[in-house]
């Protein structure tokens, strides 16, 4: 089965062509960094400007990577959120577009789920494969916009343990690097230079919920190094940069990691998926690796190029969509900002 996955969900325009949930066929996608970077932060007319220019020409180098035209899909894939709407419709009705022309099914599809589902494509779950990934399993979805922890009982069966309340932690790494004037976007940076810092230099908090949920709050962190660097003469101090950013990254990811580990002694899993861009971060890797041998517990992700927003992750939730659940109506599927994360078997 040929899935054509469209993904346009933030500043990224993406198309990929997959098979049967699991082989990459193609996966193009033209990033806008650039065009952001001098404000410091995604700019959602913008964004929606450039997808708009760039989707049609990145569908059809998909096709052509691929070898295949378009009476060759069996399915068209969508994200049709979470995301910022205005970015959402262009892919939304360019996938319709394609569907309605083609007579092809026409599947929605969350992008928090989509992130949690790339890893099926470095992991593919045949006999053939020595790293084999399937359900049930804990998910940490972390990127600019989300901070997830899902239980991810089989395919479509999907139960959301906890979530940022405030700042998103891949949000709070941007802003943090404002602040150290680094640049943009944050996350890449803030790991680079936190590889020549001290981590124990500064002493940064972590929020604990009192009501004892699996939520992450990352306001407070963002605050107290706001109020570090008001506070010191940072700006002389190459050195002290590094530290607070080494101090700042080690009390981000002590944080997601430890509920992460408590979600899974909560369900009794063995098995940690990540995902999302923060998921390529080295020191949240390697503070997962290390935990998990403590613990018995595999770890699985994506390499960097699918923990970015792709549309091979799109296809891949597509296929499974395509194969367990009926596609929506055109008319009823349509781009939410705010969609949330649920079940659909």
């Amino acid at each position: 089965m040929l899935i054509l996955g469209i993904e346009t969900s933030c500043d990224e325009t993406a198309a990929s062509v997959v098979e049967d949930g699991r082989r990459i066929l193609s996966n193009v996608v033209s990033s806008q960094v650039d065009i952001h970077r001098k404000y410091g932060g995604v700019v959602p007319e913008l964004a929606s400007r450039k997808h708009l220019e760039k989707i049609n020409f990145v569908v059809e180098e998909a096709l052509s990577r691929a070898g295949c035209s378009f009476k060759e899909l069996d399915c068209v894939a969508v994200t049709n959120g979470p995301g910022l709407v205005a970015a959402l419709l262009i892919g939304l009705a360019t996938a319709k577009a394609i569907a309605y022309a083609f007579e092809l099914p026409l599947v929605g599809v969350n992008h928090i789920e989509a992130h949690i589902f790339s890893n099926f494509l470095e992991h593919p779950d045949n006999i053939f494969s020595s790293e084999k990934l399937a359900p049930p399993f804990i998910a940490l979805v972390v990127s600019g916009g989300h901070s997830d922890l899902v239980f991810v009982k089989d395919y479509g069966k999907l139960e959301l343990l906890g979530r940022t309340r405030d700042d998103a932690v891949g949000e709070a790494f941007d802003k943090v690097a404002k602040l150290l004037s680094l640049g943009y976007p944050g996350g890449p940076i803030i790991d680079k230079t936190a590889r020549n810092g001290n981590t124990e230099a500064v002493r940064f908090p972590l929020a604990h919920m009192k009501d004892n949920s699996l939520d992450f709050s990352f306001s407070g962190l963002k605050t107290a190094v706001l109020n570090f660097v008001k506070n010191h003469n940072w700006r002389t101090e190459s050195r002290l940069i590094a530290d607070v950013a080494a101090c700042f990254q080690q009390a981000a990811v002590e944080a997601l990691v430890e509920n992460t580990f408590c979600a899974t002694e909560e369900k009794g899993m063995q098995k940690i998926v990540l995902g999302g861009g923060v998921a390529s971060n080295s020191h949240l890797r390697n503070v997962f690796k290390n935990r998990a041998e403590e613990k018995g517990v595999k770890i699985y992700y994506p390499p960097p190029e699918l923990c970015t927003d792709n549309a091979a992750m799109v296809g891949c939730v597509g296929y499974y969509k395509r194969e367990y659940s009926a596609p929506r109506p055109f008319e009823s599927l349509k781009a939410e900002a705010n969609l949330e994360l649920e079940s659909w078997i």
